[in-house]
């Protein structure tokens, strides 16, 4: 049996991961995560399919009551280069308008911050997968390695035996 798009049910639509931002799930806790689309140019998509992006200074912000996420990096289309896009340039997110005021108020308020943790493409589109975070301090950045640490340590004892 199948559905109207001829997968299985309940089955997702893979994901084609471009690249993940590491350093956010160090950097920051992640108390949310959202599911947003990119507004891109031609160039973009096609240096994208080509997996030269970094997220690793990158953040949303929102500005009007839209979301745009700003200092991604996706580099220059080699065919394109003369007509290209400009690799730091700000990019509009879509999302709901009753998403971007709840997040923009937690933004505004308790001092979190929305970072890019993934991007990729689903079903063809360029997606971002975006988190609701808080700085974390230097006492929680060890406390996670010491965690880590442990668990590794319970791992391998549990598979000697």
């Amino acid at each position: 049996m199948s559905n109207a798009n001829g997968k299985a049910p309940g089955k997702k639509e893979g994901i084609q991961l471009i690249t993940e931002n590491r350093r956010a799930r160090y950097d920051y806790t992640v108390e949310d995560r959202l599911e947003a689309g990119i507004q891109l140019m031609g160039s973009e998509v096609k240096s994208l399919r080509e997996g030269t992006a970094n997220l690793s200074d990158a953040y949303a912000l929102p500005k009007n009551g839209e979301l745009f996420l700003l200092n991604a990096h996706i580099g220059p289309w080699k065919p394109a280069s003369q007509f290209g896009h400009e690799p730091l340039r700000q990019r509009k997110l879509l999302l709901h308008r009753s998403e971007i005021d709840r997040w923009s108020a937690k933004v505004r308020e308790r001092g979190y911050s929305i970072i890019p943790l993934m991007l990729y493409f689903r079903a063809g589109k360029a997606k971002v997968e975006l988190g609701l975070c808080k700085g974390k301090t230097h006492e929680d950045r060890r406390g996670t390695i010491k965690e880590r640490e442990s668990k590794r340590e319970i791992e391998r004892a549990v598979r000697r035996r």
